[in-house]
């Protein structure tokens, strides 16, 4: 049995993928009234509208009642509530309860990893997995193609969660690089949201492109500078992921990007989606290890002074055109 925590679009949509796959789960949310609705309807009406809950799937209102007797608990909270839900789950688990972590962000004042967070909260004697790569809720719930990386330092761990979630039409695949799939998973979101001011800005086909390859050589360096693999950024979880929300709309980072640049207030643009924007917060957190890390994040600075210091869109990307002439050669390759 999982226990979900988190009813969001992404983690009602996992809930409904495991469910169809004869894996029962238990699916808790802070916001009492939404668990609510859950039970009255059977349905997601919020997030994920048309999708209705298998029957092993089961909303609950206290977050013991979730957890206990869970062989994996997975998280899809959004990142800044991380670390307090591990500290609301450290009582109550079991010792050795298999821990999943489908949220893709970073701690903005400390820089820490989701693995690293739990680490901090919960100590060395809970196994944990993270599942990232280019996935669209809405898109999983209804059964289409999808490919997800599963990643852990425990082998095991990996191996049985992608078990699990290898149903369907989902294909999962496994990776000893924690960090790596980590970093790409969060910090994509920050390039989307340039993607998505530059179109919004008009400036076309040829733009995103370059904008997701010189992304891709900023997410690499920050990510090896951290511990990750070079070679992990090239897979699901590093370019397939940044792919997908750079040129899909239904990103919400890629949707903020092109709010703003089309003048909506970063604020007015957030209350618009309705959901939160991941990239919002990686923004800072990358300003900040950037800072930290002495590395060179062009793209990702600009993004982090549009949505935090309410730098102009067309100036920044202007700016990042007038940048010196540079090697490409600079940028890692897989297996280096």
């Amino acid at each position: 049995m999982f226990a979900i925590i988190g009813a969001g679009a992404w983690g009602t949509a996992l809930a409904v993928h495991l469910g169809k796959a004869g894996c029962p789960g238990k699916l808790w949310d802070i916001d009492r009234g939404h668990i609510a609705n859950l039970l009255s309807h059977r349905e997601n009406k919020r997030y994920l509208p048309g999708v209705s809950l298998p029957r092993c799937v089961q909303p609950v209102e206290e977050l013991e009642t979730a957890v206990r007797g869970a062989e994996c608990v997975l998280l899809v909270t959004p990142s800044s509530a991380l670390r307090a839900t591990f500290r609301r789950l450290k009582p109550l688990l079991a010792r050795g309860t298999r821990l999943c972590c489908a949220s893709k962000g970073l701690e903005v004042e400390s820089g820490l990893l989701t693995h690293q967070v739990a680490a901090d909260e919960l100590g060395p004697d809970f196994p944990l997995a993270a599942v990232s790569g280019p996935t669209f809720a809405t898109e999983v719930a209804a059964g289409r193609p999808a490919a997800i990386t599963v990643a852990s330092g425990s082998a095991e761990l990996a191996r049985w969660l992608a078990r699990k979630l290898n149903s369907g039409a989902v294909r999962a695949y496994v990776s000893g690089d924690l960090t790596g799939v980590e970093v790409g998973g969060a910090t994509k979101n920050v390039i989307a949201i340039g993607a998505g001011l530059s179109d919004g800005l008009g400036y076309g086909a040829n733009a995103r492109a370059a904008l997701l390859c010189r992304g891709l050589a900023e997410i690499v360096r920050l990510g090896v500078a951290l511990g990750g693999r070079a070679g992990s950024f090239m897979g699901l979880a590093g370019l397939g992921d940044l792919a997908l929300t750079c040129s899909d709309d239904q990103s919400r980072n890629r949707r903020l990007g092109l709010k703003v640049a089309r003048g909506t207030p970063v604020e007015q643009a957030l209350e618009e989606l309705g959901q939160v924007a991941e990239g919002l917060y990686a923004a800072d957190a990358v300003h900040r290890l950037s800072r930290r890390l002495k590395l060179d994040l062009p793209i990702s600075e600009q993004v982090y002074q549009v949505l935090h210091r309410g730098r102009d869109p067309g100036t920044v990307l202007k700016a990042l055109l007038s940048r010196p002439l540079k090697s490409e050669d600079e940028v890692p390759v897989a297996g280096a």
